[in-house]
């Protein structure tokens, strides 16, 4: 829930670092993985922001707001099929869905408000329509988990989702789970990053050369 210049900048002082950067944020709704970027590394920030993601996730059914999340101004509401009929309306739309797909992001989108917890919802302007790469998708009722490649909306991609299977759908919650090699299941939390003696923190960092081989 924090933002992502709060850690950099938290990660950096405790440290005593020269140069802390970050391989990808998150939409201010989302968890899980944050690649840091520890002085030198910074030069392949390229290189791992381009790596693929995965991530895991809840969708709401029925819904559709103008930021595709929960958190947004809800526009059209509709019935949800029950489960065997949206798996089925899901297998009859899954091949657009899958391999090189076009989204154009929503215009709104749904910051963290200052000092709280809850949220707003900020116009950011028109976008363009933008290719992305959907490997797999995977859904068993509102969960489900997705693979694609940077810069996959996964939000607009429910939106979208939910226009298709004909009932309207929101995102719910979303969880990164990958970067390229890097699992969020090897990661520490952010709390006991902090709580970690500096003597002790160059052997929980990774090499850049072992993170893009």
């Amino acid at each position: 829930g924090l933002a992502f210049s709060t850690v950099v900048k938290s990660v950096k002082r405790k440290f005593n670092l020269v140069k802390v950067g970050h391989g990808g944020s998150l939409d201010a709704m989302a968890s899980g993985l944050l690649v840091l970027l520890i002085n030198d590394a910074n030069k392949a920030v390229g290189e791992i922001m381009g790596a693929d993601r995965e991530y895991t996730g809840t969708i709401r059914w029925g819904v559709k707001t103008d930021t595709h999340d929960v958190y947004g101004r809800v526009l059209e509401t509709g019935p949800v099929p029950d489960a065997s009929g949206l798996k089925a309306r899901l297998d009859a739309v899954s091949a657009d869905f899958t391999g090189d797909i076009f989204q154009t992001e929503s215009r709104f989108c749904s910051v963290r408000k200052e000092g709280s917890s809850g949220y707003e919802v900020a116009d950011t302007g028109e976008h363009k329509p933008f290719m992305a790469h959907v490997y797999r998708f995977d859904s068993e009722g509102n969960a489900f988990s997705i693979r694609g490649t940077k810069g996959l909306i996964v939000r607009t991609f429910v939106n979208d989702l939910g226009a298709a299977v004909g009932c309207g759908a929101a995102l719910e919650a979303l969880r990164r789970t990958r970067i390229g090699k890097l699992s969020v299941g090897e990661a520490i939390p952010f709390d006991r990053l902090l709580e970690t003696d500096i003597r002790d923190f160059m052997p929980l960092v990774k090499s850049v050369a072992a993170v893009l081989r």
